[in-house]
């Protein structure tokens, strides 16, 4: 037995979704409940789970002391959050923008007139290493608090060779230091930057100059595109993705979020990972997903920042497809890295059950990453990803509206976050 040994033992009610990979239509609402719970944790991985009394005459039977004993009584646990979609390493802040939004400005009018996007490419820019690294850190921390156990981290404020890779080496290296996982993706199409000649031409610049240096470096696991009305068309994105995949690049899409205009069909020809946003997809649209595995990757604090309609989960999920929920934290459409208000807006205005959300940010979350394989549950051989909760239930987290209820998080067998807060 290894000497770094956990047993978390009288757990009032372990809550998981089980599986190596995507939980797709009323699959979601399967999670396993489990009272008087204890999980076994050896090194980073996980090896017995089941009631206290099994996991204990398990532990007998194989003669093992756990090096250290928690006892969990008034308590809930479940797998890490997964936040599968964020944009969390940039410079520079867009307050006046979002006071835009609240006199009735329009994202898109706020981008054609220079600011969104562009406006962040400026301070990202012109920011250090060492600095994009030190707002990461703190970023990742907050997100930490909220049980937030592996991230998916996009570049795409650059929007040029230098700082595109700066973006994606900040992310490499937080993932190397910090305690949570990181999973990068290349997101160059986030817009056309103002120096750009043509679309096609900074399409061709991604393919010809960028891609192979973020491949050769080994700084991405997925290339996205932002397939939007005046952005990049389903054309545009589908050269640009394709080109990725045959350079061995996974996939992710931004796809009708302001308009369709065919993205979740792009992600369904092209067997992309997922399909993120979907405030506006159709029924063409919902069955491309369905019929290729694509998971559906749903932003309600997006939809909420913009006071936008929440896209149709119970919809999708009723068509038969897996769905994702993540923040989509980032400097203009949501500054927000919420799971607790996430978890509102998706049981609350979306019309999702407490099950299929906790899958949504765990299973199917680890799915979207391709991870899904490693952790996204509570089971034997996945790594040892937790997140207890300061109530006996679950029920907790969505009564207690928008609160952060976290008490500890668990990652890799190590207490990586305490909260030592008295209950409400």
């Amino acid at each position: 037995m290894s000497e770094k040994s956990l047993l978390i033992k009288h757990i009032s009610q372990l809550v998981t979704p089980t599986g190596n990979s995507m939980r797709c239509g009323a699959q979601m609402q399967e999670v396993k409940k489990i009272h008087d719970a204890a999980v076994f944790i050896e090194n980073d991985t996980i090896r017995f789970v089941g009631t206290t009394a099994e996991v204990e005459h398990s532990l007998a039977q194989a003669g093992i002391k756990a090096e250290t004993c928690m006892d969990a009584s008034g308590k809930c646990v479940l797998p890490g959050f997964i936040d599968s979609h964020t944009h969390f390493i940039f410079a520079g802040y867009r307050p006046d923008e979002f006071m835009m939004r609240l006199s009735g400005a329009a994202y898109l009018d706020i981008m054609k007139a220079g600011g969104g996007i562009a406006a962040t490419v400026i301070p990202t820019r012109e920011a250090s290493f060492e600095t994009l690294y030190e707002l990461g850190k703190n970023r990742l921390s907050m997100m930490l608090a909220q049980g937030i156990t592996t991230i998916e981290g996009k570049s795409g404020y650059g929007l040029d060779l230098d700082t595109e890779l700066r973006q994606l080496s900040v992310m490499k290296s937080l993932d190397k230091n910090e305690a949570m996982d990181i999973v990068p993706t290349y997101l160059g199409a986030h817009a056309v930057p103002q120096e750009a000649e043509s679309t096609q031409s900074y399409v061709d610049f991604m393919i010809e100059k960028v891609l192979p240096e973020v491949k050769c470096k080994d700084l991405a696991k997925f290339c996205d595109v932002f397939c939007e009305e005046g952005v990049f068309s389903a054309e545009e994105s589908e050269c640009l993705l394709t080109a990725a995949k045959e350079m061995g690049f996974d996939l992710k899409l931004h796809a009708d979020e302001i308009h369709a205009i065919g993205g979740s069909e792009v992600a369904g020809k092209l067997h992309a990972a997922s399909a993120d946003h979907l405030l506006h997809i159709t029924d063409s649209g919902i069955q491309a997903l369905r019929d290729n595995n694509v998971i559906a990757t749903l932003l309600p604090g997006t939809a909420f920042s913009l006071h936008a309609p929440f896209a149709p989960a119970r919809k999708i999920i009723d068509a038969g497809c897996a769905v994702a929920l993540a923040s989509d934290f980032n400097p203009g459409s949501c500054f927000i890295s919420s799971i607790p208000l996430t978890i509102a807006l998706s049981t609350i205005y979306m019309q999702m059950s407490l099950e299929e959300t906790i899958t949504a940010l765990t299973l199917n979350g680890a799915a979207a990453l391709g991870i899904a394989e490693k952790t996204g549950s509570i089971e034997p051989g996945k790594q040892a990803d937790l997140t207890v909760l300061s109530y006996d239930n679950v029920n907790f987290l969505v009564y207690h509206t928008a609160a952060n209820i976290v008490d500890t998080v668990i990652k890799k067998g190590k207490i990586v976050y305490e909260n030592n807060a008295p209950n409400a």
